[in-house]
């Protein structure tokens, strides 16, 4: 009785077997060979080699003085050029140093005066105001405090003009120590001073008076810019600003933040902009705080509520901040560039109608984004909305036709359709996740073996260690599907094309939910809707979508557009973002960010790509393929090609400083007098790749190790960044006596009793030393800081300032000692009430470094750029 069942069962499971044989055998026959796989993939890659690529670097021929002539009205690069190269000269230009606060100041007013002596005096007076600010506020979790620097503050205005209504430019001349600062912000410098020229000499008088402020503390940061906007005479009738920086040397300038809420501004940009580069994902990006620095934009907005521009030059930022940020390293045609864009936007703005009442047209924020340079797209957010919302809805309505159409062309029930669109959605949902997965593996593996920042130097490495697993497995998930689950009910071409509507879903969520919740940044997923769904509805219209793959030519045919645009914008943030990454710190893995980039870069250009290839027979072997790819790059990347590190173009970067502690007890004994290196490591290798090098680091320690101990840790940390960043920091004891090169002098001038209720101790002290010294102030337990002389934020604020409470005091010409109190609410007597660490900072070449100290910087490899200086710290208990 049980043989025939069995037999019945082997029989069926024979039929079985020999049915998914012939449907895999029939499907195979209506695929392409998968050589052509090969041809298929790479067609993508020379695209973007031979249309991304180009169209990215491009820039305009450079205007010279002998063509100025033949030439009326335009940015004469040459000029420009040869101003930055005598900006070039003057050397690094550290706040308080000669160089920045008498040689470039005298550079800057000979400027101007050069450019007065030509000007249209008929048409147009111009004033000049050499600016020294003293003042303070509140940055990061320190409050900074500064006298004495220097703004060269310039006023053109028409003769003719009855506005009260400024334009302001802002760029800053002042320098990190050991960079002379020719792109960052030198080149901005001479294109704010080439602009004034030819606004100087126009024939066609402007409306709106314009302020040049060329700024002479930004990098210290934000103070020469804070200075200008709460105090100068010209600040409050400022209205609108073109905030102009450098992350790097050369290329086009980047517009990533505007407004806020002064869409008008865009509409100006879009209109007057000569070689527009701008994108809302950049303006949103930098306003999380995902990049580690800021600009004076933020000081003239949030002091001044000064609506404008935001623009910075983006290309080689492996210089940035180096000695190798020179003269050489800025193209003339990227100068020339900046320049048209520049002096286009000023006439424009200094004849605006809404310059006179910019409030009436603050009105929301902006869309905006170039399309690789040859047009701009600026709409507003409300239009961003409706947009995002109707092609979402209007693309998932088309999919919703092509699968009634799919179902009555293959004869089952809408039912049956929706169950394999729902799984092939699933897998692709999977797809998805591993499309960001597979790079963030690569990227913690190689964490994991110290191996990170491999694509630093080279990165091309990206392609195999980041894409190609992207697009693994963005395809991975439908190929398995389709290789061991055959459908024989439903052509292969239809379910490549469920495998495109599933991404085409996906998007069309993503864009409702992100807008939803207020982002700008899914008008990425309105373009690629927008293309993919015109191709739905012209193979819908016509006999395409019925007809096997010929379907396909359409979809790829109108994914050239979306595929150029999204190349252009990912390589934008690699651009940015790869250099970046070698000054990240050390505490978050670089490659995570670069995988995440790559992996969403992929998902938006290829997402109706990729899935193509199950077009193509054995697509499995196509993806073992670009596995092999994966592994070759990842065996590249480990070799001496990966070593992140190239002497002058793609440097190393080491910060300390030669340090001289001396610890003073309650009791006046002093506990600790030594000297040393403190490290201020700037990238996820720290100093590893140093130690086969000659640099003797035996005896180096965290410097975390004493953060219980002293304040601070017992580090001499210079801005509120680096205190935020000792656990990325060490300590390298020297046996050799730091000599520092000037004094640092805390003097208690008085011990009083205050107030009327409790016991308030207020110690006044007068402190002197040289332009860059910091306070840090610890009460000890039980003691609270009742009030002192500074600004009170950070004690208004205790959710978000604690102690220790770091007061930065910076000066460009040196005045009187600085005075000031605290008042500590205490119930102790005759006992130790507060911590105070003075650290006095000698960070400008005026102070020479001592002979051990030269010594050691000339022990690190060529591949390393050091930023160093002498720092003398001392540390009370009162």
């Amino acid at each position: 009785m049980e043989s025939p069942a069995k037999g019945t069962d082997n029989g069926n499971y024979s039929g079985t077997v020999l049915f998914n044989v012939l449907s895999k055998e029939r499907a195979l026959r209506w695929r392409l060979a998968w050589y052509y796989a090969v041809a298929f993939l790479l067609l993508w890659v020379a695209l973007f080699y031979a249309v991304v690529l180009p169209l990215f670097h491009r820039l305009p021929d450079r205007v010279t003085i002998a063509q100025e002539s033949d030439m009326p009205g335009e940015f004469v690069a040459e000029r420009a050029q040869n101003m930055l190269y005598q900006f070039d000269r003057i050397g690094p230009k550290v706040v308080g140093s000669v160089a920045n606060e008498v040689t470039a100041v005298a550079f800057l007013v000979d400027a101007v005066q050069n450019i007065r002596r030509d000007m249209r005096h008929d048409l147009y007076e111009l004033e000049v105001d050499v600016q020294e600010p003293a003042g303070a506020f509140t940055i990061g979790t320190m409050t900074s405090m500064y006298q004495g620097i220097h703004n060269v503050v310039v006023k053109l205005s028409s003769k003719s003009s009855q506005s009260d209504s400024y334009l302001l430019l802002n760029s800053h001349f002042d320098s990190k120590p050991s960079s002379p600062g020719a792109g960052d912000d030198g080149t901005m410098v001479v294109v704010m001073l080439e602009v004034l020229r030819q606004m100087a000499i126009s024939e066609t008088p402007f409306e709106h008076p314009i302020v040049f402020l060329f700024n002479g503390a930004e990098e210290n940061p934000l103070q020469g810019s804070h200075g200008f906007i709460t105090q100068h005479k010209w600040a409050a009738n400022c209205k609108a600003v073109i905030n102009l920086e450098v992350a790097g040397s050369g290329g086009r300038e980047l517009l990533f933040q505007s407004g806020p809420n002064h869409p008008w501004l865009m509409q100006y940009y879009k209109t007057h902009a000569k070689h527009p580069f701008a994108t809302t994902m950049a303006e949103e990006i930098f306003q999380f705080g995902m990049l580690p620095s800021d600009t004076d934009f933020r000081i003239f907005r949030d002091f001044g509520q000064v609506p404008g521009l935001d623009m910075a030059q983006i290309n080689n930022g492996y210089v940035y901040h180096t000695a190798f940020d020179d003269f050489a390293a800025v193209p003339g045609r990227s100068v020339q560039s900046t320049g048209d864009n520049v002096l286009s936007l000023v006439r424009a703005f200094a004849n605006a109608s809404e310059m006179h009442n910019t409030e009436e047209h603050s009105k929301g924020h902006s869309v905006f984004f170039d399309f690789l340079g040859l047009f701009f797209v600026c709409y507003t957010e409300t239009t961003g909305i409706i947009l995002n919302c109707v092609v979402a809805v209007f693309s998932l309505v088309l999919v919703g036709v092509s699968l009634w159409r799919m179902a009555r062309v293959s004869e089952v029930t809408a039912g049956q359709m929706s169950i394999w669109f729902a799984i092939i959605l699933g897998l692709h949902v999977v797809g998805f996740l591993l499309c960001l997965g597979l790079p963030l593996l690569m990227a913690v593996m190689f964490d994991a073996g110290d191996r990170s920042l491999t694509y630093f130097s080279n990165n091309w490495l990206v392609i195999g260690l980041y894409i190609c697993p992207a697009v693994i497995g963005l395809v991975l998930p439908l190929t398995l599907y389709y290789t061991l689950k055959p459908n024989e009910q439903l052509s292969h071409s239809y379910h490549l094309l469920l495998s495109l509507h599933a991404h085409c879903v996906i998007l069309a969520i993503l864009s409702i939910v992100l807008t939803a919740i207020g982002l700008r940044i899914p008008y990425l997923c309105m373009i690629s809707l927008v293309f993919y769904a015109a191709a739905l509805l012209i193979n819908l219209l016509s006999c395409l979508h019925d007809g096997g793959y010929y379907w396909v030519l359409t979809v790829q045919t109108l994914q050239l557009m979306p595929f150029v645009y999204f190349c252009y914008l990912f390589y934008t943030f690699l651009v940015v973002f790869f250099p970046m990454m070698g000054r990240n710190r050390d505490a978050i893995n670089p490659d995570v960010l670069i995988a995440v980039i790559c992996a969403l870069g992929t998902f938006f250009a290829l997402g109706f790509v990729s899935p193509l290839i199950n077009m193509f027979r054995w697509s499995t072997l196509v993806l073992l393929g670009l596995g092999v790819v994966t592994f070759i790059f990842s065996m590249i990347a480990v070799s001496e090609v990966g070593f992140p590190y190239r002497p002058k173009t793609s440097v190393m970067r080491v910060n300390f400083l030669h340090t001289r502690r001396i610890f003073y007890e309650y009791d006046g004994a002093v506990s600790v007098n030594d000297s040393g290196y403190y490290f201020d490591y700037q990238d996820r290798r720290a100093l590893r790749p140093l130690h086969d090098s000659s640099v003797n680091l035996s005896g180096l320690t965290a410097a975390e190790s004493h953060c219980d101990e002293y304040v601070v840790c017992g580090m001499p940390c210079f801005w509120s960044s680096w205190c935020r960043a000792l656990s990325s920091a060490a300590w390298l004891p020297r046996e050799a006596e730091v000599v520092p090169p000037g004094s640092l002098e805390l003097e208690l001038s008085d011990k009083s009793v205050v107030g009327g209720r409790g016991r308030t101790l207020r110690y006044t002290f007068a402190l002197a030393g040289p332009p860059h010294m910091s306070l840090f102030i610890r009460p000890l337990a039980g003691v609270v800081i009742d009030d002192w002389s500074f600004i009170r934020n950070m004690l208004d604020e205790p959710e978000k300032y604690s102690a220790p409470y770091q007061i930065y005091f910076s000066h460009g010409t040196a005045g009187a000692p600085i005075t000031f109190h605290i008042d500590f609410a205490t119930s102790v007597a005759d006992a130790p009430i507060f911590e105070l660490g003075v650290v006095g900072h000698f960070v400008s070449s005026d102070y020479p470094r001592d002979a051990d100290s030269r010594k050691f910087v000339a022990q690190f490899p060529d591949f390393v750029h050091v930023m160093e200086w002498p720092a003398l710290f001392k540390r009370y208990i009162y």
